[in-house]
Protein backbone atom coordinates (compact mmCIF):
# COMPACT_ATOMS: atom_id res chain seq x y z
CA UNK A 1 0.00 0.00 0.00
CA UNK A 2 1.14 3.54 -0.51
CA UNK A 3 -0.44 6.87 0.84
CA UNK A 4 -0.55 10.18 -0.28
CA UNK A 5 -0.32 12.76 2.40
CA UNK A 6 -0.84 15.97 3.31
CA UNK A 7 0.43 17.48 7.02
CA UNK A 8 0.14 21.29 8.03
CA UNK A 9 2.43 23.20 10.17
CA UNK A 10 0.38 25.72 12.11
CA UNK A 11 3.42 28.16 12.95
CA UNK A 12 4.60 28.90 9.47
CA UNK A 13 0.94 27.92 7.96
CA UNK A 14 2.25 25.33 5.56
CA UNK A 15 0.85 22.92 3.51
CA UNK A 16 3.36 20.09 2.37
CA UNK A 17 2.36 17.12 0.48
CA UNK A 18 3.93 13.92 -0.56
CA UNK A 19 3.52 9.98 -1.10
CA UNK A 20 4.75 6.99 0.99
CA UNK A 21 4.49 3.46 2.30
CA UNK A 22 4.69 3.95 5.40
CA UNK A 23 3.23 6.82 7.23
CA UNK A 24 3.74 6.50 10.39
CA UNK A 25 7.08 6.59 9.64
CA UNK A 26 7.05 9.16 7.49
CA UNK A 27 5.78 11.34 9.83
CA UNK A 28 7.67 10.94 12.47
CA UNK A 29 11.01 11.75 9.80
CA UNK A 30 9.21 15.38 9.11
CA UNK A 31 8.72 16.15 13.10
CA UNK A 32 12.35 14.77 13.64
CA UNK A 33 13.89 17.01 11.60
CA UNK A 34 14.96 14.25 8.78
CA UNK A 35 13.86 16.00 6.03
CA UNK A 36 15.37 18.25 4.30
CA UNK A 37 12.17 21.01 3.61
CA UNK A 38 10.16 20.48 6.93
CA UNK A 39 13.06 19.93 9.15
CA UNK A 40 13.41 23.51 10.38
CA UNK A 41 9.21 24.81 9.89
CA UNK A 42 8.38 23.24 13.21
CA UNK A 43 5.62 20.56 14.07
CA UNK A 44 3.25 18.78 11.31
CA UNK A 45 0.36 17.35 11.70
CA UNK A 46 -1.45 15.31 9.50
CA UNK A 47 -4.05 16.72 7.95
CA UNK A 48 -5.12 14.34 5.00
CA UNK A 49 -4.51 10.91 3.74
CA UNK A 50 -5.22 8.60 0.71
CA UNK A 51 -4.57 5.17 0.06
CA UNK A 52 -3.40 3.78 -3.18
CA UNK A 53 -2.58 0.50 -4.34
CA UNK A 54 0.46 0.75 -6.53
CA UNK A 55 3.15 3.25 -6.01
CA UNK A 56 2.51 4.50 -9.44
CA UNK A 57 -1.44 5.15 -8.66
CA UNK A 58 0.24 7.30 -5.74
CA UNK A 59 2.49 9.11 -7.85
CA UNK A 60 0.02 10.31 -9.97
CA UNK A 61 -2.15 11.70 -7.38
CA UNK A 62 0.72 13.22 -5.14
CA UNK A 63 1.67 14.98 -8.30
CA UNK A 64 -1.50 16.15 -8.98
CA UNK A 65 -2.18 17.82 -5.42
CA UNK A 66 1.19 19.33 -5.73
CA UNK A 67 -0.48 21.43 -8.40
CA UNK A 68 -3.55 22.82 -6.63
CA UNK A 69 -4.06 25.70 -4.73
CA UNK A 70 -4.06 26.34 -1.63
CA UNK A 71 -8.30 26.79 -1.59
CA UNK A 72 -7.99 23.89 -3.40
CA UNK A 73 -6.51 21.90 -0.86
CA UNK A 74 -8.49 23.29 1.98
CA UNK A 75 -11.42 21.87 -0.27
CA UNK A 76 -9.49 18.67 -0.55
CA UNK A 77 -9.30 18.30 3.54
CA UNK A 78 -12.58 19.56 4.49
CA UNK A 79 -13.90 17.15 1.60
CA UNK A 80 -12.31 13.98 3.29
CA UNK A 81 -12.76 15.26 6.96
CA UNK A 82 -16.97 15.43 6.17
CA UNK A 83 -16.51 11.92 4.73
CA UNK A 84 -14.57 10.24 7.69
Amino acid sequence: MYFVYIIYCPTQDLYYKGYTENLFRRLMEHNEGLSRYTSTKGLWTLVYQKMFETKREALIEEKRIKKLNRESVLRLIANQNMED
